[in-house]
């Protein structure tokens, strides 16, 4: 319903003029730094949902067709997840992509298409096919209206076999990993969406509102896995005032609904949140983010009554992106569902990732998450016990030629659940990796 009537407000917002602004680079349409020379205002991290961007400065491009080929040679010490019999293998997966980066006068858009094939030297069984998509188009609707739309598509039967390391899945409804359990060896669809709005009605002032949707779906029965498929979605509006050219303060509504699918039953769990946020922008390329509000949840299981309760909530984000190096980092404290689980739960997340681009053939880099599940299901209710895991990579990249590179690295997972089957028969999985590159990467005309 949210992002309907985003995209209502979009259309009704389209008709009037047209708009010269030139569109800069980094920070979206109308920004030629990141202090709002232009007069065009920034939205903050806390309400736009974004990432940082995973590239150190002297690396970033804009307006181009890139194609690429790339193969990885992986050694995991136990393909199967399981603990007593633990099976070893090396697996060869090949990823031929496609992105392309657009940026006009009025419109930036990005795309991305990465199908793989992944073949296991002896455990042909696990042999699978992988599809990756990713789009996300800002468009200036008028000077003063932007309307943003990403959507990204995952289609896997190893989360771990990812063509970039760095990528990260984010649950835009609640700002927590849209995984909360990873299992290895269980296939699965995943998709999410988002849809914002925003109008800068005076040179300091602006509203907002967005929608967001996403949906996990495993494609074998979980029954044994104990993981489930689930749902969520929901919707936002937001105020953002420009202090001075550093300072951002504003406050923001959220309601979305977290829907899980146990065998035979279905567990829902709603939340409004209200929070005030404050953004500092030291630097075009540097910021800090924070924000802090009461949540009220309710959960319910058909036909038990619905309970509901208040909780804290909190958030941050910091981003720093220099011309060799880049850092980002975030945290969060907010009750939730989803992701593999059922019932509700207090999520503590903390996640942080780095690129140094230490030579002119050379880079190092690497990514990291905690994340704390606290259950908070009233006793009764159907619920999953909860648990901590702990995801890092580290790799390095080295620049063969013009065209061609290589990649290494390794790839630790913990995760401590013990009332998930899936997990807790291996709960450690340790992977490396090397992998060769061949991109052909042409320009176009801005």
């Amino acid at each position: 319903m949210w992002l309907r009537v985003c995209l209502s407000f979009a259309l009704i917002a389209a008709v009037p003029g047209r708009s010269q602004v030139t569109i800069g680079g980094g920070a979206g349409p109308g920004y030629t730094d990141g202090l709002g020379s232009t007069g065009q205002m920034r939205t903050p991290p806390p309400v736009n949902g974004d990432s940082y961007p995973t590239a150190a400065g002297a690396e970033v491009r804009s307006n181009f067709l890139r194609l690429a080929l790339i193969e990885t040679t992986a050694y995991s010490d136990n393909v199967l997840g399981d603990a007593f019999k633990p099976v070893s293998d090396v697996s060869y997966l090949i990823n031929p992509t496609i992105a392309i980066d657009k940026t006009t006068s009025r419109e930036h858009l990005t795309f991305s298409y990465t199908p793989g094939f992944t073949i296991y030297q002896q455990t042909s069984v696990l042999n699978q096919t992988s599809q990756y998509l990713t789009l996300a188009s800002a468009y200036r609707l008028t000077r003063h209206a932007t309307l943003s739309l990403q959507d990204s598509f995952q289609y896997t039967s190893n989360f771990l076999d990812q063509p970039d390391p760095f990528a990260t899945d984010v649950n835009p409804v609640s700002a927590t990993p849209l995984y909360a359990i990873i299992a290895p060896v269980a296939g699965q669809i995943a998709n999410g969406a988002r849809a914002e709005l925003t109008y800068q009605f005076s040179m300091n002032g602006m509203i907002g509102t967005s929608g967001t949707f996403t949906d996990l779906h495993y494609l074998k029965t979980t029954e044994n896995l104990g993981i489930y498929d689930s749902k969520s979605g929901g919707g936002s509006v937001f105020y953002n005032r420009r202090l001075s050219k550093r300072h951002y303060v504003g406050g923001s509504y959220q309601h979305s609904e977290t829907v899980a699918y146990p065998t035979n039953a279905k567990s829902t769990i709603q939340s409004d949140t209200f929070f005030l946020f404050y953004t500092i922008y030291l630097k075009p390329t540097f910021s800090f983010s924070f924000s802090g509000g009461p949540q009220h949840y309710v959960i319910s299981q058909s036909p038990i009554p619905g309970y509901g309760s208040w909780s804290p909530t909190l958030t941050g984000s910091m981003g720093w992106q220099g011309r060799h190096t880049n850092l980002s980092a975030n945290f969060s404290r907010v009750v939730g569902g989803g992701g593999g689980l059922v019932g509700a739960f207090q999520s503590l997340y903390f996640g942080a990732s780095g690129r140094w681009l230490c030579s002119r053939d050379w880079s190092v880099g690497f990514v990291g998450s905690y994340l704390n599940n606290k259950d908070v299901t009233p006793s009764g209710l159907l619920s999953t016990e909860g648990g901590h895991s702990i995801l890092g990579t580290m790799s390095a990249q080295h620049q063969l030629s013009q065209r061609w590179s290589m990649e290494f690295g390794y790839t630790r997972l913990v995760q401590i659940y013990s009332g998930i089957p899936v997990v807790s028969r291996a709960p450690y999985t340790n992977r490396e990796f090397v992998s060769f590159s061949y991109h052909f990467t042409r320009p176009l005309g801005g």
